[in-house]
């Protein structure tokens, strides 16, 4: 890479590791201890992302796995409430620690680092990818068989960082059922595609309703497209979220770990695979 550098690939013309993709990884901390990381992304925002991070990190540890958050999330961060967490991460000369919630998923989070945990956070790009790279090579994740990477929104800079420079082993794309996402779900798998990503499987978040009375599915952002989406590009999990007010509740009152989603198993079972082959 050439020390003038923009990180702009787009205006450059220079055939450097960047352009590939084969950045070299970079290190966790020495104290860390991190078997697997997956990110969770979504090609737009309000999708329910934050929301799947925290229902498979909550399900893995049901399952007697050890799980993380990273919340890249920088300017939007959400999983401490999410989690109950309102507390501020702890440091030591040797690093800084994450937050167990009270399940035991480990947090780390900007909103566990300010002062006040409605301070906005107004950054250039190069400070928040600066600082999620700090999450990893400065926090020390104990013993971690599963590390959740909590992306921000789109295919930018956050996400091409996290692509390049973490281990990363496989994604879980996060949608809903307008059409207008379903378009921009696919940048971003065309994105996981290029920077040669594992797809391990598409969550659709809000799918539909379930009356009360008659039990039937409604539709209310319009019909289904996961299976579509996921045999357009081959993505080998599919789980299909309803939309529920108790969950809503559960959430708001950072009860996240109560909720159960029976409909996530897919994809869970996806991501306890990778643990029986290592």
């Amino acid at each position: 890479m050439s020390q003038e550098c923009s990180h702009d690939c787009s205006s450059c013309k220079a055939d450097c590791s960047s352009r590939s993709g084969e950045m070299p990884k970079i290190k966790p901390h020495l104290l860390s201890r991190i078997k697997h990381v997956i990110g969770v992304v979504s090609g737009k925002g309000g999708v329910g992302k934050s929301f799947v991070t925290g229902l498979l990190a909550t399900e893995m540890t049901r399952r007697g796995f050890s799980c993380g958050i990273l919340d890249a999330d920088i300017t939007g961060p959400s999983i401490p409430k999410m989690f109950g967490i309102h507390e501020r991460a702890q440091g030591d000369q040797d690093g800084i620690y994450p937050v167990a919630s009270a399940g035991g998923v480990q947090v780390m989070s900007l909103n566990l680092l300010l002062e006040n945990e409605t301070d906005p956070v107004i950054w250039r790009g190069a400070l928040i990818t600066g600082t999620v790279q700090q999450f990893w090579t400065d926090v020390i994740w104990q013993d971690i068989d599963y590390l959740f990477i909590d992306m921000p929104p789109g295919t930018g800079d956050v996400t091409l960082t996290v692509f390049q420079s973490l281990p990363v082993e496989g994604i879980v794309i996060v949608s809903s059922p307008q059409q207008l996402v379903q378009m921009i779900v696919g940048k971003a798998v065309k994105m996981a595609q290029l920077m040669k990503m594992s797809i391990l499987g598409l969550v659709e978040n809000m799918s539909y309703v379930t009356c009360p009375d008659c039990k039937k599915e409604i539709s209310l952002f319009g019909p289904s497209h996961a299976e579509e989406t996921a045999h357009l590009f081959n993505i080998p999990a599919v789980a299909r979220l309803p939309l529920r007010p108790a969950v809503a509740q559960a959430i708001d009152e950072g009860q996240i770990e109560s909720v159960r989603e029976e409909a996530l198993v897919p994809v869970v079972e996806k991501l306890v695979q990778l643990e029986q082959t290592k």
